[in-house]
């Protein structure tokens, strides 16, 4: 163990790489995401599912006129990557990936060195000041402008009201035309045992597992317009249904103009499972 640095303890971005079939895991990150999918065998479907997600959602952004993004625990990278998906309609968008896991910053930093637009910030999402005032970000992103924010699978590692927290610091910073793009583990339709083994497998990462119901989750677009279709498992948000048992549920908000009426929800759009 170095620089606060164990790789006896599990870590959900490592886990997450092992189950979208990475090598970029140790035995505890591979012992606990066996534990997981143990019990729940579609698991590995539910990782795929969740990046064609993001994919999808960064495709749309770019499509809007998004230029610029601010990925939050970003995770190992995965081809296609954000700038990557973000640079097929904007070749000169600029991106910031954001992780602590010091697996990830290597591998992000080290197949990113060379691109002056696209910046790897070292930074916990539960002190997103430190990220906002980070000098990459302000040297690549600028509030003033509409950015784009996300936050994929990693709320459901944030205990309480968190993820609200962290969402409301972004939300004062992201000017009308921003976008929030987020998904997160979701606690419907899992009874009291289920939920308990998925505890159990995530109990020795550093903050647990913390699935939310589908109303949890429609309150962190408090102050966004959520777009069609609505918060809907990953599976079905613009996309072919490949629906899992444990749900990932995900939206994309919008920051509205000033006077526009703010809601959770698209219009045909309702929270399901």
């Amino acid at each position: 163990m170095t620089d606060g640095f164990d790789s006896d303890v599990p870590s959900p971005a490592r886990m997450y790489d092992y189950y979208l079939g990475g090598r970029d895991n140790f035995a505890a990150d591979r012992e606990a995401a066996e534990a997981v999918i143990a019990s729940h065998p579609d698991q590995r479907q539910l990782a795929q599912n969740n990046r064609a997600f993001l994919v999808r959602a960064v495709e749309h952004l770019a499509a809007e006129g998004i230029t610029q993004f601010v990925d939050i625990g970003t995770g190992i990278p995965t081809a296609p990557t954000v700038h990557e998906v973000a640079r097929r309609t904007h070749p000169d968008a600029r991106v910031v990936y954001v992780d602590d896991d010091p697996v990830v910053l290597a591998h992000a930093r080290a197949l990113l060195a060379e691109d002056r637009a696209v910046a790897v910030v070292e930074a916990d999402m539960h002190d997103p000041g430190a990220i906002t005032t980070h000098p990459d970000v302000d040297r690549l992103i600028d509030f003033s402008r509409p950015v784009g924010v996300l936050f994929v699978a990693v709320f459901h590692f944030s205990p309480g009201d968190e993820p609200h927290r962290i969402v409301e610091h972004f939300r004062r910073r992201m000017v009308p035309g921003s976008y929030l793009v987020l998904s997160t583990g979701s606690s419907e339709g899992l009874d009291a045992d289920e939920l308990a083994e998925i505890e159990a497998a995530y109990a020795r990462t550093p903050r647990g597992g913390h699935l939310r119901t589908a109303d949890e989750v429609a309150a962190l677009f408090e102050g966004f317009t959520v777009i069609e279709p609505g918060i809907v498992d990953v599976s079905r948000w613009r996309g072919f249904e490949r629906p899992t048992h444990i749900s990932i549920l995900a939206g994309v908000g919008r920051r509205p103009e000033d006077g526009d009426v703010v809601g959770r929800r698209a219009e045909s759009g309702d929270p399901a499972t």
